[in-house]
């Protein structure tokens, strides 16, 4: 959504970017990562839950914050941060956990390419925000 609503030129200023930034902010991990499990569909939800992190799941959450402006925030230091460490030698990312809905409390989804793409992709956007010293996303990597 995030991203979305940059392409569509709403503000970086602008109150649901500055909230959506600050929402993702306060979420995230010790680690420097973000996180969901399926425990965020369960009958009874009362809001976020903290959940170990993801490299793709962190990929999310740092292309959000970028589409807001925010790519010399610590958070998105941090997030970045924690997809170098946890690279593996092959250039891609362990991702155990499921990460995608089947039927929500029914059965949970692997897709095998999130951990592969999603983070190479918040990375290379963060390489070419930073190298052009550019707080705009227009488009692309």
């Amino acid at each position: 959504m995030l991203c979305a609503l940059n392409a569509a030129g709403i503000d970086h200023a602008a109150p649901e970017m500055r909230k959506a930034a600050a929402w993702l902010t306060s979420i995230q991990n010790a680690d420097g990562g973000w996180g969901e499990d399926g425990a965020s569909y369960k009958l009874d939800y009362q809001g976020y839950e903290q959940a170990l992190s993801t490299a793709s799941q962190t990929a999310w959450a740092l292309l959000g914050l970028m589409a807001t402006g925010d790519i010399g925030s610590p958070a998105v230091e941090r997030g970045i941060g924690y997809l170098q460490r946890t690279q593996g030698s092959d250039g891609f990312w362990n991702e155990e956990r499921y990460t995608a809905t089947g039927f929500p409390r029914v059965f949970y989804l692997r897709y095998h390419g999130y951990r592969r793409y999603f983070p190479l992709w918040a990375l290379a956007r963060y390489r070419n925000l930073t190298a052009r010293n550019d707080r705009m996303v227009r488009f692309g990597m």
